[in-house]
């Protein structure tokens, strides 16, 4: 008697069976190489949260402690990216993601999030979800108590309920403040004015934007911010997830790329895992972070990789950008790497990691210097 095949089944054998498949580049250089999987027995963590260089970015670091206690116990990738983006989503003090989170432009937090588990080759997400701190933990109910990949809206928050999740506001007195800034300078032919004394909630400006690497900055000062957490467990096991409020006031229901998966998470757990941060459209028009995770399966360093990936993206608009974006990879030995299209001299990206118990920071490079 033949077993029962149920969609999920289906999607795993299918899913599976392309690993293997041969993609071409438009030089004809073959992508999907055969690989020999190595085990790696020494677990790593690291997350976008690095910081600029010369500082380090304290958040991160705690997202990355919280989760090598999981990591050093025997414990899961899967379960340790998770309480590693957990501990960041309900940070009120960080704007960029889940509690705290900017919101759109009619003053409402809406979060996206990606889940990988590279073992399992299996992936779930939520976009422009209300109401709930973790999107990150609704992407992994997703991915592992449905049959589905992708939530969004309404019947996200639904299933969020239905599993126990309570609505709660998201919007802080600071991230309120300074939306409201936002909307009143907008524009001097609105009939909205700011106050005559500057209040954004008590926040110095130079301080606020320090909390950025300049690729989640876009050119009229809105913030892209996301955080990618990315790990290997002892068994040599990779998973990951990005996290995100999205691009600061935003039209609502807009989806960046932390939710589709390919472009703001990627991973396979013969070859490494990649996320991105900054302008979510380019990174969607780019399949970035899976192109980040080809191009390692071709051969090149996760470092590479990602530079490749920015010099793609230059290269579609002729060498002339006005937007940055960043690419964080890790591949299944260990190795990192981060690269952003622009920045300031000595103001290059970091990653945030732990390995072998010590908290450090991985400085990437920036490929248009400005």
């Amino acid at each position: 008697m033949s077993s029962k095949i149920t969609r999920r089944n289906f999607l795993k054998t299918s899913g599976a069976a392309g690993i293997g498949l041969t993609v071409l580049t438009g030089s004809g250089a073959a992508i999907g190489k055969n690989t020999k999987r190595k085990i790696r027995i020494r677990p790593i963590i690291m997350n976008s949260h690095g910081g600029r260089p010369g500082g380090r970015n304290e958040l991160g670091e705690r997202g990355n402690q919280a989760a090598w206690s999981i990591l050093t116990g025997g414990g899961l990738a899967l379960d340790a990216v998770e309480k590693c983006a957990n501990t960041i989503e309900v940070d009120p003090n960080d704007s960029s993601v889940g509690y705290g989170g900017l919101p759109n432009e009619a003053g409402v937090v809406q979060l996206d999030a990606t889940i990988f588990d590279a073992k399992n080759y299996e992936f779930g997400a939520v976009g422009a979800l209300e109401n709930i701190k973790t999107p990150s933990s609704i992407a992994r109910l997703v991915m592992e108590r449905t049959d589905h990949i992708m939530l969004v809206g309404v019947g996200a928050l639904n299933f969020a309920k239905m599993h126990g999740y309570k609505e709660e506001n998201l919007l802080t007195e600071s991230s309120r403040k300074r939306w409201l800034s936002w909307k009143e300078n907008l524009s001097d032919k609105d009939d909205r004015f700011p106050p005559k004394k500057k209040d954004i909630g008590g926040d110095n400006e130079d301080n606020f934007y320090e909390m950025y690497d300049e690729a989640d900055i876009a050119p009229d000062g809105r913030i892209h911010g996301t955080v990618n957490c990315l790990s290997v467990d002892t068994n040599g096991d990779i998973a990951g997830i990005t996290t995100t409020s999205g691009l600061s006031y935003k039209i609502p229901g807009r989806l960046g790329d932390s939710p589709i998966i390919g472009a703001g998470l990627y991973g396979d757990n013969n070859v490494g895992a990649a996320g991105a941060t900054g302008r979510g459209e380019e990174v969607i028009k780019t399949c970035g972070s899976f192109m980040v995770v080809e191009f390692m399966r071709q051969g090149m360093s996760p470092q590479e990789a990602c530079e490749a990936i920015c010099q793609r993206i230059i290269d579609n608009y002729g060498g002339k950008v006005n937007f940055s974006d960043k690419f964080v990879a890790l591949n299944m030995e260990g190795e990192l790497g981060c690269a952003s299209i622009r920045g300031r001299k000595g103001s290059e990206p970091q990653i945030a990691y732990i390995e072998d118990g010590e908290n450090k920071q991985y400085k990437g490079t920036i490929l248009m210097e400005i």
